[in-house]
């Protein structure tokens, strides 16, 4: 799987959250704990605040919280915001129809993956068995 700068940060930006105290989290904080470029992070926090993952809070207390606990939220909620759903693994034809089988697969694999890790077991550092 190969995922872009952009998901990398943002779920780093996630696991920073789920392991914070409750309240808003500033993203000066965010940005400074996971060494990602500030001006980025906050293209990166609109876009998952924009699809609900998270809330703001704007003023000199404000800052960044998870939407839900940080066990109802998946890697696969965060890639899927900022990737996009996969495209399907049409185009082959002939000797090569079983690799669209087996990029099917592995996508499957992947995505069963990414949906069993919450942000809780990244925040702790307890993953689930894989």
């Amino acid at each position: 799987m190969r995922l872009s700068v952009r998901t990398q940060y943002a779920l780093r930006a996630a696991a920073e959250l789920a392991a914070a105290a409750p309240g808003p989290v500033p993203a000066e904080r965010i940005a400074a704990a996971q060494r990602i470029p500030r001006r980025f992070l906050d293209n990166i926090l609109l876009q998952m605040r924009r699809a609900g993952l998270i809330h703001s809070q704007r003023g000199p207390d404000g800052g960044y919280w998870l939407a839900r606990p940080a066990e109802q939220i998946t890697l696969a909620d965060v890639v899927l915001i900022m990737e996009g759903t996969p495209p399907d693994n049409e185009g082959f034809h002939g000797v090569a129809e079983p690799l669209g089988d087996v990029w099917t697969a592995l996508r499957d694999h992947e995505h069963a993956t990414l949906t069993e890790v919450t942000l809780a077991h990244i925040a702790t550092g307890s993953l689930p068995p894989l």
